[in-house]
């Protein structure tokens, strides 16, 4: 899937990049979402996200991932929109939330990380109870999440490392989360 929804009665592709996230406060409003969250609702599994702090006009890349650093699913949406030409393209986005005390420093915003035993209900589309729904879109429990300073690698899409996750120079562990 190309990240960046495109909702089906959009006339383009460019409306895409400015979709590549969704505020789950205003998704039953936001006519791009309103669809595809009471249809087309997806888990996007990753191991990990980043986000930049800015500190004594730096910017700092961080790591942020569950301490178990296994993966997970952010509460995602999905679209197939079909282009004028009749080419289908699969989208998809991602719903954030508001930060919990690790992201809190970082950022004003979160993606929503689901707990394994809700899954199942963010996926079931024959689901109609959306406030059932919305009552999932919770930042994720901060004590099961740790951040840390990465390489700046990561700025670049064309560095596909191990160095892109491993703590930055010589971190010691106390000093790793935030």
């Amino acid at each position: 899937m190309r990240w960046g929804l495109i909702p089906s009665w959009a006339s383009d592709t460019t409306i895409g990049s400015k979709l590549i996230n969704a505020r789950a406060e205003t998704l039953t409003q936001r006519a791009a979402f309103k669809n595809a969250f009471r249809n087309r609702r997806c888990l996007v599994v990753a191991d990990g996200f980043y986000e930049w702090q800015k500190q004594n006009g730096t910017k700092t890349p961080l790591l942020i991932q569950l301490k178990s650093e296994r993966p997970f699913g952010f509460a995602g949406l999905y679209e197939t929109w079909t282009s004028p030409s009749g080419e289908s393209v699969s989208t998809c986005t991602i719903i954030t939330t508001e930060p919990n005390e690790i992201v809190r420093p970082i950022h004003d915003r979160m993606p929503v990380i689901l707990p394994k035993g809700v899954e199942d209900l963010w996926l079931d589309s024959s689901i109609e109870d959306h406030r059932r729904l919305l009552d999932l879109l919770l930042p994720y429990p901060a004590v099961e999440m740790e951040a840390y300073a990465v390489s700046p690698l990561v700025n670049s899409v064309k560095n596909d490392s191990i160095a892109c996750v491993e703590p930055a120079g010589i971190i010691p562990q106390q000093s790793r989360l935030f």
